[in-house]
């Protein structure tokens, strides 16, 4: 399969406060954030030129580069407009945007309290994370040997680029078994979430899904949350074990990349694209179509 390299690509990336040819928004190879991972980022979707839960994702940005013990040296308002004017710059209505903030080059070493903090946003057209026909019949996981790790080993609740090392890992291993995905548990056996989205299962007519103590309570999946309940649908947050998949008729995953996304299988144990799934995935794409109803929901 043929890929466009992210490096040579048309258009501008907002970089430190300027607009700079795609191509030339580059950094040092001793950068801080590529030896020790100091970088935090967030990961947005447009549609129809309107970023979904834009607000929301900034302010995350902004806690996420706190937990890590830096500031990111632009306001939350600055970052929004910037990041529009990244949208209209490249000419897209329907993205993806990457905003990013990272320790450079003028330390080199585990300590680095004097180096610049440089923040960077880049969009792209993106179509969902997973193929239609995924899609369509639902994606097929296995479990990962990596866990999630436990809130004293690490800074679990910032969308911290060091925490996705695991992920790649765990994806990489997944995709040569053949799977699309794997599903993580976390440090203690429980089910935690996919590699970039969270899970939730299907029970006897209630959507169960893990209590985000050790990992991110994504902003899809609050969303979603939202949606069920706003549809009578009963939604509880609780400890989940693996073995509860044997009880278990629906599974899908939530996430910006992903949106919502079925899944028909885990390591051998298949569900049904249900109607439960299939209402929720209309009702979110719905919502984020619609500014209006965004904006009401966000209320």
């Amino acid at each position: 399969m043929s890929m466009v390299p992210f490096d040579d690509r048309d258009g501008v990336i907002w970089f430190n406060g300027e607009m700079v040819p795609w191509r030339e928004a580059k950094l040092h190879v001793l950068s801080h954030a590529l030896h020790y991972a100091s970088s935090v980022f967030e990961g947005e979707r447009a549609y129809g030129g309107t970023i979904y839960k834009m607000r929301e994702h900034h302010e995350r940005f902004h806690v996420s580069a706190g937990i890590l013990g830096f500031q990111i040296p632009y306001g939350i308002e600055a970052i929004d407009a910037a990041a529009m004017e990244v949208l209209k710059a490249n000419g897209i209505v329907d993205g993806y945007l990457r905003p990013v903030a990272w320790r450079g080059s003028e330390m080199m070493g585990v300590s680095a309290q004097e180096t610049r903090i440089n923040v960077a946003i880049a969009a792209w057209e993106w179509p969902s994370y997973f193929s239609p026909e995924a899609r369509l019949k639902g994606i097929r996981l296995t479990t990962s040997p990596w866990r999630r790790p436990a809130p004293d080993t690490a800074p679990v609740h910032a969308k911290a680029a060091g925490l996705y090392m695991i992920c790649t890992l765990a994806k990489h291993a997944a995709e040569a078994k053949g799977f699309n995905d794997a599903l993580m548990l976390d440090y203690r056996g429980r089910v935690a979430e996919a590699t970039g989205a969270n899970i939730f299962l299907l029970q006897d007519g209630k959507l169960h899904t893990p209590t985000p103590d050790c990992f991110l309570d994504g902003l899809t999946r609050q969303t979603v949350i939202a949606l069920a309940r706003a549809r009578g649908i009963e939604v509880v947050e609780r400890t989940i074990m693996p073995d509860e998949l044997a009880e278990t008729q629906e599974v899908f995953i939530t996430g910006t990349a992903a949106e919502v996304t079925p899944v028909g299988e885990i390591d051998g144990q298949t569900f049904a694209v249900g109607e439960i799934t299939q209402e929720l995935m209309t009702a979110y794409s719905d919502l984020v179509r619609n500014p209006a109803q965004a904006s009401a929901s966000a209320a």
